[in-house]
């Protein structure tokens, strides 16, 4: 299934737009990728302009950097500790941007977007 991202055909006030043209290709949008804890799974999406989108379907390791050693070593999570997306999502073991997950270094905060960059990094936080 695909969104279409374009203007609504309704006005604040309720009222229909005149329809002045049809749908773009380049208004439509896509399902979100609910990276979840597992295997390593991908998925590859073409994108405008030939380019290409790496999703993880599912992961478990992660590219930890360490601050005070300044080292990157990559890590297996162990679980999901906290989600500010969504509460739900902790119990759903769902990883995005900003949430805690737990890993044999320690308590690690992920930076990436692993539904858009394809790749799973994190920065320690709490060993």
């Amino acid at each position: 299934m695909t969104f279409w991202q374009g203007r609504s055909n309704r006005k604040m006030t309720g009222g229909k737009y005149r329809q002045f043209r049809h749908k773009r290709r380049y208004e439509l949008g896509s399902d979100p990728v609910l990276t979840r804890l597992g295997e390593e799974r991908k998925k590859i999406e073409r994108t405008f302009g030939g380019h290409y989108k790496i999703k993880i379907l599912s992961t478990n390791m992660v590219n930890v950097y360490d601050p005070e050693a300044k080292v990157i070593k990559r890590a297996k999570i162990i679980t999901v500790k906290e989600n500010r997306a969504d509460p739900h999502y902790i119990q759903r073991n769902i990883i995005n941007k900003g949430a805690v997950v737990l890993t044999e270094l320690g308590m690690v905060r992920i930076t990436s977007r692993p539904g858009q960059d394809g790749v799973l990094n994190g920065v320690l936080i709490g060993k």
